[in-house]
């Protein structure tokens, strides 16, 4: 018997949130992506995870300029409810029309050791965009890249809290270095006035790495950061990795891009270090 071949995790929205092909896909990146600013060091980031047209410029702005290592966890909101609370793939690859990127199973695997509450599952990931949105990024903007896909469905203080400690434990021990993405957009489909008052909020708790005080603000003012436990997620491992600042790079809204600012949905790039 031959060996197993390794499962790929087909893109759910390809053509849809971003462009379909590869030659389309990797011009969209270009364009908005800004390679000649000088990059500088981070442990983590938050970018939005919108269709291109609406959030790809934030994102974009994020990713270029910080250095970009050979391997990331990305940390998303599972927007289907399908699976378990905070699930985590090990092994395998996903594909996107630039090619394939294969799961990082050793820096994967050490997460889940060191996590009371993730399970191993690939169908919260099947059809969810939040981190697939990502990862043209990441393959346009760097060779040879890597990734463990994390998805959480929960926004208990506990869970983030250790899937966080076991993220940095599996950082610090990790043979090459990686950078932290948390996949979120922000306040969802309310004036653009509503929306920007909200996100100054949250965004307040964010910058200034107080994940208790992110996820606290956002259940009491009713903030639809659907990102807000990756967020929360990802201050705490960064939190045990060192940081000390975080930068909020760039925020829009979707009222930005189309003009109508009744209904809107908030975007936010913020780099810690």
């Amino acid at each position: 018997m031959g060996p197993q071949k390794a499962k790929v995790r087909e893109p759910a929205v390809a053509g849809q949130f971003y462009p379909g092909t590869r030659e389309a896909l990797e011009a969209s990146i270009r364009e908005m992506t800004d390679v000649t600013q000088a990059r500088r060091a981070a442990i983590g980031v938050m970018v939005p995870h919108a269709g291109y047209m609406y959030s790809g410029t934030v994102a974009g702005s994020v990713f270029g300029s910080v250095e970009l290592p050979c391997c990331f966890i990305v940390i998303g909101p599972n927007h289907t409810g399908v699976g378990p609370a905070a699930s985590i793939m090990t092994s395998g690859a996903w594909r996107t029309p630039c090619g394939e990127i294969p799961v990082d199973d050793a820096l994967a695997g050490a997460i889940l050791e060191n996590s009371e509450f993730l399970q191993e599952d690939d169908s919260a990931h099947a059809f969810e965009h939040s981190i697939e949105v990502q990862l043209p990024f990441l393959q346009c903007l760097r060779e040879d890249v890597r990734f463990v896909p994390i998805s959480l469905m929960t926004a208990s203080p506990s869970i983030c809290h250790d899937v966080g400690h076991a993220v940095a434990v599996a950082v610090r021990y990790s043979a090459n270095p990686v950078l932290l993405i948390a996949s979120s957009d922000m306040t969802h489909y309310e004036s653009q006035e509503q929306a920007k008052r909200k996100d100054e909020l949250a965004l307040g708790r964010l910058l200034e790495l107080d994940g208790d005080g992110l996820l606290q603000t956002v259940a009491e003012n009713h903030i639809s950061m659907c990102g807000v436990s990756p967020a929360a997620t990802m201050i705490y491992a960064c939190h045990e990795l060192g940081a000390t600042e975080a930068e909020l790079v760039r925020y829009r809204t979707s009222g930005d891009m189309t003009g109508d600012y009744r209904q809107v949905v908030g975007y936010a790039g913020v780099i810690i270090r």
